[in-house]
């Protein structure tokens, strides 16, 4: 998975800072978004993020979320 890719979230993520459910869960399954950066590095040394995967979705949504939860969109 790289920066731009499209994705779709697969498992269930219970998220509670959702812009439109301020204070309840909010499950991510199925959602589709773009992938905005991979942390891999912070302050030029190498780090292992527990959730690597930065993605934007829409509504100013913006969640950390591993490889293992999504899938990549084609087309």
């Amino acid at each position: 998975m790289k920066v731009g890719d499209r994705i779709r979230v697969t498992q269930s993520v219970i998220i509670y800072h959702h812009p439109a459910h301020k204070g309840e869960g909010f499950d991510l399954k199925g959602q589709e978004g773009e992938i905005i950066a991979v942390v891999t590095e912070w302050q030029g040394r190498p780090v292992s993020a527990n959730f690597p995967i930065h993605v934007k979705f829409p509504e100013r949504l913006k969640a950390h979320l591993r490889e293992d939860e999504l899938e990549i969109i084609e087309g």
